[in-house]
Protein backbone atom coordinates (compact mmCIF):
# COMPACT_ATOMS: atom_id res chain seq x y z
CA UNK A 1 0.00 0.00 0.00
CA UNK A 2 1.40 3.39 -0.90
CA UNK A 3 1.04 6.37 1.37
CA UNK A 4 2.95 9.61 1.01
CA UNK A 5 4.79 10.27 4.26
CA UNK A 6 3.86 13.17 6.48
CA UNK A 7 0.77 13.98 4.48
CA UNK A 8 2.72 15.02 1.40
CA UNK A 9 0.99 14.71 -1.94
CA UNK A 10 4.11 13.21 -3.50
CA UNK A 11 5.12 9.58 -3.62
CA UNK A 12 8.59 8.90 -2.24
CA UNK A 13 8.94 5.28 -3.41
CA UNK A 14 7.04 3.06 -5.81
CA UNK A 15 6.75 0.06 -3.52
CA UNK A 16 3.81 -1.63 -1.90
CA UNK A 17 3.59 -1.43 1.87
CA UNK A 18 4.18 -5.17 2.12
CA UNK A 19 7.35 -5.04 -0.01
CA UNK A 20 8.78 -2.41 2.33
CA UNK A 21 7.77 -4.43 5.37
CA UNK A 22 9.58 -7.39 3.86
CA UNK A 23 12.73 -5.29 3.47
CA UNK A 24 12.38 -4.13 7.04
CA UNK A 25 11.99 -7.70 8.24
CA UNK A 26 15.20 -8.75 6.53
CA UNK A 27 17.05 -5.97 8.33
CA UNK A 28 15.50 -6.68 11.73
CA UNK A 29 17.64 -9.69 12.52
CA UNK A 30 20.88 -7.82 11.96
CA UNK A 31 19.98 -4.46 13.45
CA UNK A 32 19.19 -3.10 16.85
CA UNK A 33 16.38 -0.61 17.15
CA UNK A 34 18.90 2.18 17.37
CA UNK A 35 20.49 1.24 14.06
CA UNK A 36 17.41 0.78 11.90
CA UNK A 37 16.85 3.54 9.39
CA UNK A 38 13.33 4.86 8.94
CA UNK A 39 11.53 3.29 6.01
CA UNK A 40 8.99 5.70 4.61
CA UNK A 41 5.94 3.65 3.85
CA UNK A 42 3.04 4.21 1.63
CA UNK A 43 0.14 4.30 4.04
CA UNK A 44 -1.42 1.20 7.67
CA UNK A 45 -13.59 -13.34 24.41
CA UNK A 46 -15.07 -9.81 24.71
CA UNK A 47 -15.47 -8.67 28.27
CA UNK A 48 -17.28 -5.90 30.03
CA UNK A 49 -16.47 -2.30 29.14
CA UNK A 50 -16.60 -1.22 32.77
CA UNK A 51 -13.57 -1.63 35.01
CA UNK A 52 -12.31 -0.13 38.22
CA UNK A 53 -9.64 2.34 37.16
CA UNK A 54 -7.35 4.21 39.53
CA UNK A 55 -8.11 7.93 39.65
CA UNK A 56 -4.54 8.87 38.75
CA UNK A 57 -5.14 8.03 35.09
CA UNK A 58 -6.60 11.52 34.73
CA UNK A 59 -9.71 10.57 32.75
CA UNK A 60 -12.87 11.29 34.76
CA UNK A 61 -15.37 9.26 32.74
CA UNK A 62 -16.20 5.58 32.57
CA UNK A 63 -14.58 3.20 30.12
CA UNK A 64 -17.75 3.16 28.06
CA UNK A 65 -17.82 6.94 27.94
CA UNK A 66 -14.28 6.97 26.58
CA UNK A 67 -15.10 4.36 23.97
CA UNK A 68 -18.08 6.43 22.90
CA UNK A 69 -15.85 9.50 22.58
CA UNK A 70 -13.42 7.49 20.44
CA UNK A 71 -16.24 6.31 18.19
CA UNK A 72 -18.00 9.65 17.92
CA UNK A 73 -14.88 11.62 17.04
CA UNK A 74 -13.67 9.01 14.55
CA UNK A 75 -17.10 8.98 12.93
CA UNK A 76 -16.80 12.75 12.60
CA UNK A 77 -13.63 12.25 10.55
CA UNK A 78 -15.40 9.84 8.20
CA UNK A 79 -18.31 12.27 7.92
CA UNK A 80 -16.39 15.52 7.43
CA UNK A 81 -13.37 14.25 5.51
CA UNK A 82 -15.31 12.46 2.80
CA UNK A 83 -16.65 14.07 -0.32
CA UNK A 84 -20.44 14.19 0.16
CA UNK A 85 -21.07 13.59 -3.55
CA UNK A 86 -18.73 10.62 -4.01
CA UNK A 87 -18.44 9.29 -0.45
CA UNK A 88 -14.70 8.77 -0.89
CA UNK A 89 -12.80 9.24 2.38
CA UNK A 90 -9.50 11.07 2.60
CA UNK A 91 -6.44 8.99 3.30
CA UNK A 92 -5.44 11.48 6.00
CA UNK A 93 -6.42 14.89 7.30
CA UNK A 94 -5.35 17.51 9.76
CA UNK A 95 -6.16 16.40 13.30
CA UNK A 96 -7.77 19.79 13.98
CA UNK A 97 -9.99 19.66 10.88
CA UNK A 98 -10.19 22.14 7.97
CA UNK A 99 -8.06 19.89 5.77
CA UNK A 100 -7.72 20.77 2.07
CA UNK A 101 -6.05 17.64 0.70
CA UNK A 102 -7.90 15.75 -2.01
CA UNK A 103 -6.56 12.19 -1.98
CA UNK A 104 -8.72 9.30 -0.83
CA UNK A 105 -7.69 5.76 -0.05
CA UNK A 106 -10.16 3.00 -0.85
CA UNK A 107 -9.23 1.32 2.44
CA UNK A 108 -10.26 4.44 4.37
CA UNK A 109 -13.52 4.40 2.40
CA UNK A 110 -14.09 0.76 3.41
CA UNK A 111 -13.59 1.60 7.06
CA UNK A 112 -15.78 4.66 6.51
CA UNK A 113 -18.71 2.62 5.15
CA UNK A 114 -18.59 0.52 8.29
CA UNK A 115 -18.33 3.62 10.46
CA UNK A 116 -21.47 4.95 8.76
CA UNK A 117 -23.32 1.85 9.93
CA UNK A 118 -22.03 2.45 13.45
CA UNK A 119 -23.04 6.10 13.28
CA UNK A 120 -26.50 5.23 12.02
CA UNK A 121 -27.04 2.76 14.84
CA UNK A 122 -25.80 5.22 17.45
CA UNK A 123 -27.57 8.26 16.02
CA UNK A 124 -24.47 10.31 15.26
CA UNK A 125 -26.20 11.79 12.18
CA UNK A 126 -29.78 11.63 10.87
CA UNK A 127 -30.64 8.29 9.29
CA UNK A 128 -31.64 9.84 5.99
CA UNK A 129 -28.34 11.66 5.66
CA UNK A 130 -26.32 8.54 6.44
CA UNK A 131 -28.27 6.42 3.98
CA UNK A 132 -27.75 9.04 1.28
CA UNK A 133 -24.00 9.03 1.97
CA UNK A 134 -23.85 5.23 1.72
CA UNK A 135 -25.77 5.31 -1.56
CA UNK A 136 -23.48 7.99 -2.99
CA UNK A 137 -20.43 5.95 -1.97
CA UNK A 138 -21.65 2.67 -3.46
CA UNK A 139 -22.82 4.35 -6.66
CA UNK A 140 -19.44 6.02 -7.13
CA UNK A 141 -17.50 2.83 -6.48
CA UNK A 142 -19.67 0.87 -8.91
CA UNK A 143 -19.93 3.41 -11.71
CA UNK A 144 -16.62 5.28 -11.48
CA UNK A 145 -13.93 3.45 -9.52
CA UNK A 146 -14.47 -0.09 -10.75
CA UNK A 147 -14.61 0.81 -14.48
CA UNK A 148 -11.36 2.74 -14.11
CA UNK A 149 -9.66 -0.01 -12.08
CA UNK A 150 -8.93 -3.50 -13.35
CA UNK A 151 -11.23 -6.54 -13.25
CA UNK A 152 -13.22 -5.11 -10.36
CA UNK A 153 -10.16 -4.24 -8.26
CA UNK A 154 -9.60 -0.58 -7.47
CA UNK A 155 -6.69 1.81 -7.41
CA UNK A 156 -5.35 2.25 -3.91
CA UNK A 157 -5.39 6.05 -4.00
CA UNK A 158 -7.87 8.17 -5.94
CA UNK A 159 -9.00 11.78 -6.08
CA UNK A 160 -11.91 12.23 -3.67
CA UNK A 161 -13.93 14.21 -6.21
CA UNK A 162 -13.19 12.56 -9.55
CA UNK A 163 -11.96 9.08 -8.65
CA UNK A 164 -8.88 9.55 -10.84
CA UNK A 165 -5.85 7.46 -9.93
CA UNK A 166 -3.49 9.26 -7.58
CA UNK A 167 0.24 8.91 -6.81
CA UNK A 168 0.81 6.39 -9.61
CA UNK A 169 -0.69 3.91 -7.16
CA UNK A 170 -1.36 0.26 -7.79
CA UNK A 171 -4.64 -1.58 -8.26
CA UNK A 172 -4.52 -3.04 -4.76
CA UNK A 173 -5.87 -6.43 -3.76
CA UNK A 174 -5.78 -5.90 0.02
CA UNK A 175 -7.21 -2.40 -0.10
CA UNK A 176 -10.00 -3.61 -2.37
CA UNK A 177 -10.72 -6.30 0.23
CA UNK A 178 -10.96 -3.69 2.99
CA UNK A 179 -13.36 -1.69 0.83
CA UNK A 180 -15.40 -4.83 0.17
CA UNK A 181 -15.71 -5.52 3.88
CA UNK A 182 -17.33 -2.11 4.25
CA UNK A 183 -19.51 -2.73 1.20
CA UNK A 184 -20.74 -6.08 2.54
CA UNK A 185 -21.27 -4.61 5.99
CA UNK A 186 -23.66 -2.14 4.36
CA UNK A 187 -25.31 -4.97 2.40
CA UNK A 188 -26.27 -6.60 5.68
CA UNK A 189 -26.98 -3.54 7.81
CA UNK A 190 -29.21 -1.99 5.15
CA UNK A 191 -30.60 -5.35 4.03
CA UNK A 192 -34.19 -4.05 3.98
CA UNK A 193 -33.32 -1.08 1.76
CA UNK A 194 -34.65 -1.12 -1.77
CA UNK A 195 -31.35 -0.14 -3.44
CA UNK A 196 -28.28 -0.49 -1.24
CA UNK A 197 -28.00 -4.32 -1.09
CA UNK A 198 -28.20 -4.54 -4.88
CA UNK A 199 -25.44 -1.98 -5.34
CA UNK A 200 -23.24 -3.79 -2.82
CA UNK A 201 -23.81 -7.13 -4.53
CA UNK A 202 -22.85 -5.75 -7.93
CA UNK A 203 -19.61 -4.31 -6.53
CA UNK A 204 -18.62 -7.60 -4.89
CA UNK A 205 -19.58 -9.72 -7.88
CA UNK A 206 -17.50 -7.53 -10.21
CA UNK A 207 -14.22 -8.42 -8.48
CA UNK A 208 -12.29 -11.07 -10.40
CA UNK A 209 -10.34 -12.70 -7.59
CA UNK A 210 -9.15 -15.53 -9.85
CA UNK A 211 -7.40 -13.00 -12.10
CA UNK A 212 -5.42 -11.68 -9.13
CA UNK A 213 -3.86 -15.14 -8.64
CA UNK A 214 -1.86 -14.44 -11.82
CA UNK A 215 -1.37 -18.14 -12.42
CA UNK A 216 -0.13 -18.86 -8.90
CA UNK A 217 -1.51 -20.39 -5.74
CA UNK A 218 -1.41 -17.15 -3.75
CA UNK A 219 -2.84 -13.73 -4.59
CA UNK A 220 -0.76 -10.93 -6.02
CA UNK A 221 -0.54 -7.72 -4.02
CA UNK A 222 -1.65 -5.72 -7.02
CA UNK A 223 -1.27 -4.61 -10.59
CA UNK A 224 -0.10 -1.50 -12.43
CA UNK A 225 -0.81 -0.61 -16.06
CA UNK A 226 2.85 0.33 -16.56
CA UNK A 227 4.31 -2.98 -15.40
CA UNK A 228 1.55 -5.54 -14.88
CA UNK A 229 1.29 -7.63 -11.74
CA UNK A 230 3.45 -6.69 -8.77
CA UNK A 231 6.07 -9.27 -7.89
CA UNK A 232 5.02 -9.36 -4.24
CA UNK A 233 2.33 -11.83 -3.20
CA UNK A 234 0.17 -12.42 -0.17
CA UNK A 235 2.15 -15.51 0.73
CA UNK A 236 2.65 -15.40 4.50
CA UNK A 237 0.43 -14.71 7.50
CA UNK A 238 -0.54 -11.07 8.04
CA UNK A 239 -3.73 -9.08 7.45
CA UNK A 240 -4.51 -11.24 4.40
CA UNK A 241 -7.27 -13.45 5.87
CA UNK A 242 -10.16 -11.21 4.79
CA UNK A 243 -8.84 -11.13 1.21
CA UNK A 244 -8.70 -14.91 0.91
CA UNK A 245 -12.04 -15.49 2.64
CA UNK A 246 -13.81 -13.06 0.32
CA UNK A 247 -11.99 -14.48 -2.69
CA UNK A 248 -12.98 -18.07 -1.95
CA UNK A 249 -16.60 -17.03 -1.33
CA UNK A 250 -16.99 -15.07 -4.58
CA UNK A 251 -20.09 -16.26 -6.49
CA UNK A 252 -18.62 -15.06 -9.80
CA UNK A 253 -14.80 -15.30 -9.86
CA UNK A 254 -13.71 -17.46 -6.89
CA UNK A 255 -10.25 -18.67 -6.01
CA UNK A 256 -9.82 -22.32 -4.97
CA UNK A 257 -10.44 -23.27 -1.35
CA UNK A 258 -6.93 -24.72 -1.41
CA UNK A 259 -5.65 -21.13 -1.47
CA UNK A 260 -6.38 -20.93 2.26
CA UNK A 261 -3.59 -23.40 3.03
CA UNK A 262 -1.20 -22.07 0.35
CA UNK A 263 0.36 -19.42 2.62
CA UNK A 264 2.61 -20.35 5.56
CA UNK A 265 1.93 -19.45 9.16
CA UNK A 266 5.33 -18.90 10.80
CA UNK A 267 5.52 -18.77 14.58
CA UNK A 268 7.26 -16.32 16.88
CA UNK A 269 8.52 -17.26 20.33
CA UNK A 270 8.75 -14.32 22.73
CA UNK A 271 9.06 -14.32 26.53
CA UNK A 272 7.36 -17.70 26.78
CA UNK A 273 4.61 -16.82 24.31
CA UNK A 274 4.18 -18.61 20.98
CA UNK A 275 2.01 -17.24 18.18
CA UNK A 276 1.70 -17.03 14.41
CA UNK A 277 3.31 -13.90 13.04
CA UNK A 278 6.15 -12.52 10.98
CA UNK A 279 8.25 -9.39 11.28
CA UNK A 280 5.16 -7.20 11.02
CA UNK A 281 3.58 -4.37 13.03
CA UNK A 282 0.65 -5.07 15.33
CA UNK A 283 -2.05 -4.04 12.85
CA UNK A 284 -1.71 -7.32 10.95
CA UNK A 285 -3.34 -9.03 13.95
CA UNK A 286 -6.28 -6.61 13.92
CA UNK A 287 -7.59 -5.80 10.45
CA UNK A 288 -9.33 -9.02 9.40
CA UNK A 289 -10.75 -9.31 12.92
CA UNK A 290 -12.55 -5.98 12.59
CA UNK A 291 -15.20 -7.69 10.43
CA UNK A 292 -14.73 -11.45 10.59
CA UNK A 293 -15.61 -12.98 13.94
CA UNK A 294 -12.97 -15.60 14.72
CA UNK A 295 -13.96 -15.99 18.38
CA UNK A 296 -14.41 -19.60 19.50
CA UNK A 297 -13.45 -20.96 16.08
CA UNK A 298 -10.41 -22.58 14.55
CA UNK A 299 -9.34 -23.97 11.20
CA UNK A 300 -6.78 -26.73 10.64
CA UNK A 301 -4.03 -24.40 11.82
CA UNK A 302 -5.07 -22.12 14.66
CA UNK A 303 -7.59 -20.18 16.69
CA UNK A 304 -6.78 -16.79 15.18
CA UNK A 305 -8.63 -14.78 17.81
CA UNK A 306 -6.53 -16.36 20.53
CA UNK A 307 -3.50 -15.81 18.30
CA UNK A 308 -4.25 -12.07 18.25
CA UNK A 309 -4.68 -12.07 22.03
CA UNK A 310 -1.23 -13.58 22.37
CA UNK A 311 0.24 -11.18 19.80
CA UNK A 312 -1.16 -8.24 21.77
CA UNK A 313 0.25 -9.59 25.01
CA UNK A 314 3.65 -10.12 23.39
CA UNK A 315 3.63 -6.60 21.99
CA UNK A 316 2.89 -5.18 25.43
CA UNK A 317 5.77 -7.15 26.95
CA UNK A 318 8.01 -5.99 24.13
CA UNK A 319 7.20 -2.32 24.79
CA UNK A 320 7.78 -2.76 28.51
CA UNK A 321 11.14 -4.37 27.76
CA UNK A 322 12.22 -1.07 26.17
CA UNK A 323 11.39 1.03 29.24
CA UNK A 324 15.08 1.30 30.14
CA UNK A 325 15.71 2.91 26.77
CA UNK A 326 12.49 4.93 26.53
CA UNK A 327 11.30 6.07 29.92
CA UNK A 328 7.77 6.85 28.77
CA UNK A 329 6.96 3.19 28.11
CA UNK A 330 5.15 1.62 31.04
CA UNK A 331 2.07 -0.42 31.87
CA UNK A 332 0.16 2.85 31.44
CA UNK A 333 1.65 3.84 28.08
CA UNK A 334 2.63 1.44 25.31
CA UNK A 335 1.66 0.49 21.77
CA UNK A 336 3.42 0.98 18.42
CA UNK A 337 2.15 0.01 15.00
CA UNK A 338 2.63 1.31 11.45
CA UNK A 339 2.00 5.04 11.73
CA UNK A 340 3.32 8.53 11.30
CA UNK A 341 6.50 9.57 13.06
CA UNK A 342 8.39 12.84 13.26
CA UNK A 343 10.40 11.55 10.26
CA UNK A 344 7.51 10.32 8.14
CA UNK A 345 5.37 7.21 7.87
CA UNK A 346 7.10 4.10 9.21
CA UNK A 347 6.42 0.45 9.91
CA UNK A 348 7.49 -0.16 13.45
CA UNK A 349 6.74 -2.07 16.60
CA UNK A 350 7.74 -5.55 17.60
CA UNK A 351 8.77 -8.04 18.50
CA UNK A 352 10.09 -9.21 15.16
CA UNK A 353 10.69 -12.87 14.40
CA UNK A 354 14.11 -12.35 15.99
CA UNK A 355 12.64 -10.77 19.12
CA UNK A 356 14.09 -7.38 18.20
CA UNK A 357 12.26 -4.14 17.35
CA UNK A 358 10.74 -3.55 13.96
CA UNK A 359 11.80 -0.23 12.54
CA UNK A 360 13.33 2.80 14.28
CA UNK A 361 11.44 2.66 17.58
CA UNK A 362 12.07 5.98 19.34
CA UNK A 363 9.65 6.22 22.25
CA UNK A 364 6.64 7.24 20.16
CA UNK A 365 3.19 5.98 21.09
CA UNK A 366 0.52 5.09 18.52
CA UNK A 367 -2.99 5.10 20.02
CA UNK A 368 -4.55 2.90 17.34
CA UNK A 369 -2.21 0.09 18.39
CA UNK A 370 -4.10 -0.31 21.66
CA UNK A 371 -7.49 0.84 20.34
CA UNK A 372 -7.30 -1.77 17.58
CA UNK A 373 -6.64 -4.47 20.17
CA UNK A 374 -9.44 -3.58 22.58
CA UNK A 375 -11.29 -6.91 22.17
CA UNK A 376 -8.07 -8.90 22.62
CA UNK A 377 -6.89 -7.50 25.96
CA UNK A 378 -9.45 -5.00 27.17
CA UNK A 379 -8.11 -4.29 30.64
CA UNK A 380 -4.58 -3.46 29.47
CA UNK A 381 -5.56 -1.54 26.33
CA UNK A 382 -8.26 0.62 27.90
CA UNK A 383 -5.76 1.47 30.64
CA UNK A 384 -3.45 3.00 28.03
CA UNK A 385 -6.24 4.85 26.24
CA UNK A 386 -7.49 6.32 29.51
CA UNK A 387 -3.98 7.34 30.55
CA UNK A 388 -3.32 8.98 27.20
CA UNK A 389 -6.62 10.82 27.28
CA UNK A 390 -6.02 12.01 30.83
CA UNK A 391 -2.33 12.94 30.71
CA UNK A 392 -1.63 14.04 27.14
CA UNK A 393 -4.29 16.59 26.12
CA UNK A 394 -2.36 17.50 22.95
CA UNK A 395 -2.80 13.92 21.78
CA UNK A 396 -6.57 14.41 21.53
CA UNK A 397 -8.02 16.68 18.84
CA UNK A 398 -11.16 17.08 16.77
CA UNK A 399 -11.11 13.50 15.45
CA UNK A 400 -9.89 11.86 18.64
CA UNK A 401 -6.35 10.68 19.19
CA UNK A 402 -3.70 12.02 16.83
CA UNK A 403 -2.02 9.33 14.81
CA UNK A 404 1.10 9.25 16.98
CA UNK A 405 3.02 11.29 19.54
CA UNK A 406 6.32 11.15 21.39
CA UNK A 407 6.24 12.24 25.06
CA UNK A 408 10.04 12.21 25.23
CA UNK A 409 10.54 14.80 22.50
CA UNK A 410 7.25 16.67 22.71
CA UNK A 411 6.34 15.76 19.14
CA UNK A 412 2.62 15.43 18.34
CA UNK A 413 1.41 14.44 14.91
CA UNK A 414 -0.59 17.12 13.13
CA UNK A 415 -2.53 14.48 11.18
CA UNK A 416 -4.93 11.65 11.64
CA UNK A 417 -5.01 8.69 9.22
CA UNK A 418 -8.24 7.14 8.00
CA UNK A 419 -7.34 3.49 8.40
CA UNK A 420 -5.99 4.08 11.92
CA UNK A 421 -9.15 5.86 13.02
CA UNK A 422 -11.08 3.13 11.23
CA UNK A 423 -9.62 0.21 13.15
CA UNK A 424 -10.12 2.19 16.36
CA UNK A 425 -13.83 2.84 15.88
CA UNK A 426 -14.60 -0.67 14.63
CA UNK A 427 -12.83 -2.43 17.46
CA UNK A 428 -14.27 -0.08 20.06
CA UNK A 429 -17.76 -0.95 18.82
CA UNK A 430 -16.99 -4.67 18.69
CA UNK A 431 -15.76 -4.47 22.27
CA UNK A 432 -18.90 -2.68 23.41
CA UNK A 433 -21.64 -4.54 21.53
CA UNK A 434 -20.10 -6.94 18.95
CA UNK A 435 -22.27 -5.04 16.44
CA UNK A 436 -19.91 -5.27 13.46
CA UNK A 437 -19.17 -8.93 14.02
CA UNK A 438 -22.83 -9.88 14.46
CA UNK A 439 -23.91 -7.91 11.40
CA UNK A 440 -21.09 -8.75 9.00
CA UNK A 441 -21.14 -12.47 9.82
CA UNK A 442 -24.74 -12.68 8.59
CA UNK A 443 -23.52 -11.97 5.08
CA UNK A 444 -23.38 -15.04 2.80
CA UNK A 445 -19.85 -14.15 1.70
CA UNK A 446 -18.58 -14.19 5.29
CA UNK A 447 -20.32 -17.47 6.05
CA UNK A 448 -19.22 -19.17 2.83
CA UNK A 449 -15.62 -18.03 3.20
CA UNK A 450 -15.36 -19.33 6.75
CA UNK A 451 -16.93 -22.65 5.73
CA UNK A 452 -14.59 -23.13 2.77
CA UNK A 453 -11.61 -22.34 4.98
CA UNK A 454 -12.64 -25.15 7.30
CA UNK A 455 -13.53 -23.17 10.40
CA UNK A 456 -15.32 -25.09 13.12
CA UNK A 457 -16.26 -24.41 16.73
CA UNK A 458 -13.34 -24.94 19.08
Amino acid sequence: MSRPPGGSNRVKAHFTRRELLAQLGKAAGASSFGASAALFLPGCTTGSSVTTTPPEDGYPGTDDELLDEIEKTAFLFFWEQADPKTGQVKDRALAAGNDTRTVSSIAATGFGLTALCVGDRRGYQPKGAIRARVQATLNFVLNQLQPHGKNGFLYHFVDVRTGARAFNSEVSSIDTAILLCGVLMCRQYFSKDAQLPGLATQIYNNVNFAWMLNGGTTLSMGWKPEEGFLAARWNSYNELMMLYLLGMASPTFPIPASSWSAWPRPKIQYQGLSYISGSDPLFVHQYSHAWFDFRGKRDAFANYFQNSITATQAHRLFCLSLAGQFSDYSADLWGITASDSKNGYVAWGGPSAQGTPIGPVDGSVVPCATAGSLPFDFAETIRVLRWTRGHYPRAWQRYGYVDAFNPLTGWYDGDVIGIDLGISVLMAENQRTQFIWSTFMKDPAAQTGMKLAGFRPE
